[in-house]
């Protein structure tokens, strides 16, 4: 998926309290450095009374109570394992749902942008004995059983089951082969369009375990050159590049073909499930609904324009219909991904009345309510409290760029707190307890730790960190008029000792992508503030396509990419263009990813106001883009070749006056490097020149070793030598 990539922040920040002029380029740029100091991931107990994190020295794991916030006792300690399996480390870990066995994982692997193989290991809580998993090899997509007896997993596209009480390892499917099957874990392109890690689903009794298989035989297969560089590449590439390869389908290129089946665990046979899978569907879901002889099966169609909800019975292989989805558009999984399904009842969510709520359905497929209904989105769904008989979620209620956290009451939906700003929060099982995130444009982030009567306690209030980031150039939050009367949420961050009496540089950032949000009150550092802090002024402005305002204004862009996002990005520079502290003669864009493909389209517009333009892993033609998220707002090329024509950058390098810089990653497995090449040779090929960068051995987000703040250091040196 493309994603924007530069207004993150993940990492711990560490550092004293000391003023904006001492804050270097890594301060602003690098993700490890900008940080604000967050509080440590809760993993739910199922007593809804307590949580597990990874203790200070991260060797522990210890419990906490969510009524007093106090430590109630360490579950596990790496140098306190009895019997002869022991670790001295761990990447992270998981729970079963008895709440007796801890899942435990260490050696990892990354293999795309999500997934990993890794050694896991099973800790018995009450006993205090560890077992591995298997002594066969590395594993993949590990998943406990409920009561914390199995464990599945993956080795070489085949899915094993480990019975911890027998010390057996039993393997399930015997197909799984590299380029070709693929059993219990997905391709690419569904970890990177879909979000999904794992299609392995134990039933609600462990009685039997769900799976997807994928057929990716007939994918084209990708590969990319593997360079060194000096930072993380393995020494083996220092004489000759090593080469990497991949199954990955362009837009119209064949995708996997898919399959559902079902693992009994006593019979130990297979069931192929009886769905109306065609070799062009997807299917973005698979999860048990609350009952073993309940499996809940999405399928989507190549277009992702209808979807249709099966529950299937696993010892019959039965499915009955229970829910049909379509759009005139394109069906977002941000949707229809939201669902919790229940006992007696599931709940998901829908964009069909123009706007994102909450239905509730029962098993028949009957609609039991809408949840939520108005002109905002339901943007996150927290669960349902079955006490108190009410349902949690965000929402923007209180605009596109604000989330709160609200829930269902008698008397309608309510906030739990009206303040505007970005609220978030993580419940405890069973939704009495919650630690709320809060932060604003302006603010970091505070966490604090609550009950549903109000604060239990303060968990972090960032002090240090307001401080250090006291000074420097922060954004605000305006509307870009537009010529039809509607407006473009906006920021402008304006330099440090700004003054009205001065005209500025323009730098216009954006992405800009379907459904993306630049635009949110919301703390954020990052490559913005440091370019503001040496003398330019930063606008950005999500125009139409972008989400969160409803799907008429989302729409509007569907199989036509790229022609009313650069229509509206240069209105919003049109609008600075005469702004009292623009000087534009002196304005520039920039963009990453998918704001890196509208870079090139607005500095080939005609009559752009834009002098240079600086372009980081951008698609230059959508039919060099991955096929699930490219078909998803274009169909095919065969359905809509003049769509993709128009919405190419290679037709309109002839139009390049401005100066370019266009940079790119070696090993950049998802906007493939392969683009920029293209687009430099067209330039080439025309006689025009421009500034490049290369990356060697980075993937798309560019984030090690520094790498961010070199970027925007070459970034400002171009800006600096491009707007005299």
């Amino acid at each position: 998926m493309l994603k924007p990539l530069f207004l993150s922040a993940a990492l711990l920040a560490s550092g004293g309290i000391f003023s904006a002029s001492a804050l270097t380029p890594g301060d602003y740029c690098d993700p490890e450095k900008n940080a604000p100091a967050s509080v440590k991931d809760m993993t739910p107990m199922p007593d809804g009374e307590s949580y597990l994190c990874v203790g200070k020295k991260g060797a522990t794991i210890e419990r906490y109570s969510y009524k007093t916030g106090k430590l109630l006792e360490t579950v596990f300690d790496v140098s306190t394992i009895k019997g002869s399996v022991k670790i001295d480390e761990f990447d992270g870990f998981e729970v079963s749902d008895n709440g007796s066995m801890l899942l435990l994982w260490n050696d990892s692997e990354g293999i795309y942008r999500h997934s990993f193989t890794a050694q896991y290991y099973v800790y018995d809580i009450g006993r205090g004995t560890m077992k591995r998993v298997s002594e066969n090899g590395r594993q993949r997509g590990a998943i406990i059983s409920h009561d914390g007896t199995m464990v599945a997993f993956t080795r070489d596209n085949d899915i094993y089951i480990t019975n911890l009480d027998f010390d057996t390892e039993r393997r399930v499917t015997e197909n799984g082969k590299e380029g070709a099957i693929i059993n219990g874990v997905p391709d690419w392109g569904y970890e990177e369009e879909f979000g999904i890690v794992n299609t392995m689903r134990w039933a609600p009794d462990d009685s039997s375990l769900a799976f997807v298989t994928f057929n990716e035989s007939e994918v084209p297969s990708y590969h990319f050159d593997i360079y060194p560089n000096y930072c993380n590449t393995p020494s083996k590439y220092d004489l000759y590049p090593g080469e990497y390869t991949y199954k990955y389908p362009l837009a119209g290129d064949n995708n996997s073909i898919v399959k559902v089946s079902v693992y009994n665990i006593d019979s130990r046979l297979t069931k192929v499930m009886d769905l109306p899978i065609s070799e062009t569907d997807y299917v973005p879901s698979v999860e048990y609904g609350g009952a073993p002889d309940r499996l809940m099966v999405m399928i989507l169609n190549r277009d992702q324009n209808n979807l249709r909800l099966y529950s299937v019975n696993p010892g019959s292989t039965v499915a009955k219909l229970l829910l049909t989805e379509t759009s005139q558009a394109w069906l977002s999984p941000s949707a229809y991904q939201m669902v919790d399904y229940r006992k007696d009842a599931f709940v998901i969510g829908s964009d069909r009345s123009g706007w994102r709520h909450l239905y509730e359905y029962d098993y028949s497929g009957n609609l039991r309510k809408q949840l939520t209904s108005g002109n905002y989105y339901v943007t996150e769904y927290y669960g349902y409290n079955p006490t108190t008989r009410e349902h949690y979620f965000q929402t923007t209620q209180n605009g596109s760029t604000e989330r709160n956290v609200a829930h269902t009451t008698a008397a309608g939906v309510q906030m739990l707190n009206p303040q505007k700003g970005w609220e978030s929060a993580s419940f405890s099982k069973g939704l009495q307890y919650y630690v709320r995130t809060y932060s604003n444009i302006t603010t970091p982030p505070v966490y604090g730790l609550y009950s549903l009567k109000g604060k239990i306690t303060d968990l972090e209030l960032n002090a240090e960190y307001a401080a250090r980031y006291a000074e420097m150039p922060k954004p605000e939050l305006v509307e870009i008029p537009m010529p039809d009367g509607q407006k473009m949420n906006a920021y402008i961050i304006k330099p440090a000792n700004f003054s009205d009496s001065r005209k500025y540089p323009v730098l216009h950032y954006q992405y800009n992508g379907p459904e993306s949000q630049e635009v949110r009150n919301r703390w954020s550092v990052g490559g913005m503030n440091y370019l503001a802090s040496e003398g330019y002024v930063i606008v950005c402005a999500d125009g139409r396509g972008t989400g969160f305002r409803g799907r008429a204004w989302c729409d509007v862009v569907y199989k036509s990419l790229g022609k009313f996002e650069t229509e509206d990005q240069l209105t919003a520079a049109s609008w600075s263009s005469k702004q009292p502290w623009a000087d534009a003669s002196r304005m520039a864009c920039f963009g990453w990813s998918y704001g890196g493909y509208m870079t090139l389209m607005e500095l080939t517009a005609p009559g752009t106001p834009f002098k240079a333009g600086i372009s980081m892993a951008p698609v230059t033609d959508w039919r060099f883009y991955d096929s699930i998220y490219t078909e998803r707002y274009m169909l095919t090329p065969k359905q809509n070749s003049t769509g993709y024509d128009a919405a190419s950058t290679l037709p309109r390098t002839e139009n390049l006056k401005a100066r370019l810089l266009i940079m790119s990653g070696t090993s950049d497995d998802n906007v493939h490097i392969f683009n920029t090449y293209k687009y430099t040779a067209k330039l080439t090929s025309e006689g025009t020149i421009c500034d490049m960068m290369v990356w060697t051995a980075f993937d798309h987000s560019l984030r090690p070793c520094g790498s961010r703040t070199v970027l925007y250091r070459k970034t400002l040196d171009f800006l600096n030598s491009n707007l005299r």
